[in-house]
């Protein structure tokens, strides 16, 4: 018999060890493959690491519904540059370090089912800044975009424009500029998201001119970097002064979402931006208009009742997906002033919102400016919550512009082609309110009061002695009712027994009922017939006598004055 050899005993090859990843924050370590599942977001104190743009792309689409566009562009040496090394042989080792072609990955995908373009930038590409190539596939992403009708995407990280193809690099501002431009005269949704960093000419071209710019947690943004600062006016600029943050507290952009959360915000924010809604309004059956029962004290009493329900509360109650925006894109965001994007029964409308009794700034005025804008881009209604005192009055809000601002908020709301409906829900104090009420219809809540300037204020004027309000209540005529008579309003919402502050919910049940009620019957007509109905509407307010009638009126007192 063969003798048999007796079986070999090789050892198994050694498992490799796990590739650990060490967070720059707080040097939390974890397991490269655990990260990438957690988007590369540090578990321990959420910072933000960098996806590539093929990663924001996987992230975003829905699996297999990417298409790329300009996938056989790539860049040129047109100036022979060659300093640090040629610009080719800088480009062949962008090429092998990141896998990509170039620093702008773009495509149509599907966000959630809906169609969309998607734009990312790939920062160890050259740090993603933009020479001829990128500029090229922004450009036809947009173009694509515009005839297709399709809403854009886009995710900034980059350092700007490319040095080493000069002025053609420069001008892809311009051209990517123009792109987005057509795109938004075709009435198209864009929303541009900046991560870290986001700087330069991408930034001050395409990537700031989203209609919603969202930034990440912590991302550097600005115009120029630190080191062209310091060597141009010696400045050095601390990096919390140009985190997301801070360019939402002075109004430069609309949110910061972390990024577990941003591809739901991004699809509802695209399908509220871009509705397909052919859904008739849901009315029911309005409450009776309430009779008078309260004197303008006892009204004043509660509608400046601290415990009455304020925007948020309606906010909560009446809409639903509310998407908050912040800032003027100009100089701060005023709390005072509430907006952004909700539903209303399935349908997207734009909400403005004067929140209690705070006293807008004329960035509050700006931010709605930016809100009616959108409103028209999209086609949306607006609903307008009126509740404050007043504009603020000081030297601050003059020097900023605060008449300018109401005036150009009057004028927006005068020529804007969709449906208005404004509810009056505390206190309507003169031209701050009136500000956010020029609308089709207006509406007051039975127990809210609207005066062409706070009854202590006309007692300063008139009486001298702003203590003696109470004095000029009646004649003020500011309650609901009042109003109503005077056909300064179109409908009074009423409120539970006792005021809304004793059930709010009932409360907004019944402004949610009132609203809808008027917009089902806007929404039907056309957007130029709509604006004339709301300028006749005003063009009929106030009360005169011709010279004929006055003379006999005048003429009658003399008689009675002399009897």
């Amino acid at each position: 018999m063969a003798e048999v050899e007796a079986a070999s005993t090789v050892e198994p090859a050694p498992a490799p060890e796990p590739v650990v990843h060490t967070c720059r924050k707080c040097n939390r370590e974890v397991d490269e493959a655990t990260f990438a599942t957690e988007l590369r977001v540090c578990g321990g104190c959420g910072h933000h690491s960098a996806l590539t743009a093929l990663e924001w792309i996987d992230h975003l689409a829905d699996p297999g519904t990417f298409r790329e566009i300009g996938k056989r562009l790539f860049s040129s040496d047109p100036l022979g540059f060659n300093v640090t090394g040629p610009y080719r042989e800088r480009l062949r080792e962008a090429e092998r370090r990141t896998g990509m072609q170039e620093a702008a990955l773009a495509g149509e995908a599907s966000l959630e089912g809906r169609p969309v373009v998607l734009i990312s930038l790939e920062f160890d590409f050259l740090g993603g800044t933009m020479g001829s190539v990128v500029g090229e596939k922004v450009a036809r992403a947009f173009e694509i975009a515009t005839r297709r009708q399709l809403p854009v995407v886009s995710i900034l990280a980059s350092g700007g424009a490319r040095i080493q193809e000069g002025m053609l690099a420069l001008m892809q501002m311009a051209k990517t500029a123009t792109a987005v431009s057509q795109h938004q005269a075709a009435q198209l949704p864009y929303i541009s998201v900046l991560t870290n960093p986001s700087f330069g000419g991408t930034f001050a071209s395409f990537g700031s001119l989203g209609d919603i710019l969202i930034g990440e947690p912590g991302a550097q943004i600005g115009f120029v970097g630190a080191r062209v600062v310091e060597g141009t006016i010696a400045e050095k600029i601390p990096k919390a002064q140009r985190r997301a943050e801070a360019l939402l507290e002075h109004g430069m952009i609309d949110m910061v979402v972390a990024r577990p959360l941003l591809r739901n915000r991004l699809a509802i924010l695209v399908t509220q931006l871009a509705p397909n809604c052919s859904d008739v309004w849901r009315t029911s059956p309005l409450a009776p208009t309430p009779e008078p029962t309260r004197t303008p004290a006892e009204v004043i009493e509660l509608a400046r009742t601290p415990s009455r329900p304020r925007a948020p509360a309606y906010v909560e109650r009446v809409f639903q997906s509310f998407s908050q925006l912040h800032g003027d894109r100009c100089y701060g965001d005023d709390p005072a002033i509430l907006g952004g994007v909700a539903n209303l029964q399935g349908h997207p409308v734009v909400l403005i919102a004067q929140w209690g009794q705070m006293m807008p700034m004329p960035e509050g005025y700006r931010k709605a400016q930016r809100l009616l804008r959108l409103a028209e881009k999209c086609n949306l209604p607006v609903v307008t919550l009126v509740d404050t005192r007043g504009a603020f009055p000081g030297l601050e809000a003059e020097h900023r512009g605060i008449a300018l601002t109401i005036g150009e908020n009057l004028a927006a709301l005068a020529q804007l082609p969709v449906p208005i409906v404004n509810v009056v829900i505390g206190e309507g104090g003169s031209g701050g309110a009136l500000a956010l009420g020029l609308a089709d219809v207006i509406l007051m809540q039975e127990n809210a009061i609207y005066s062409v300037i706070a009854p202590e204020g006309a007692a300063a004027i008139l009486l001298h002695d702003a203590t003696r309000s109470d004095e000029l209540l009646p004649a003020l005529k500011l309650r609901a009712h009042d109003l109503l008579d005077l056909g300064v309003i179109d409908d009074i919402v009423p409120e539970p027994l006792g005021g809304a502050h004793r059930d709010p919910d009932a409360a907004a049940r019944q402004v949610l009922e009132r609203v809808v009620h008027h917009l089902s019957q806007l929404t039907s007509i056309k957007p130029k017939k709509l604006v004339q109905r709301r300028a006749d509407r005003y063009r009929a307010i106030g009360r005169f006598e011709r010279g004929i009638v006055h003379r006999a009126r005048d003429i009658v007192a003399r008689i009675s004055r002399s009897q």
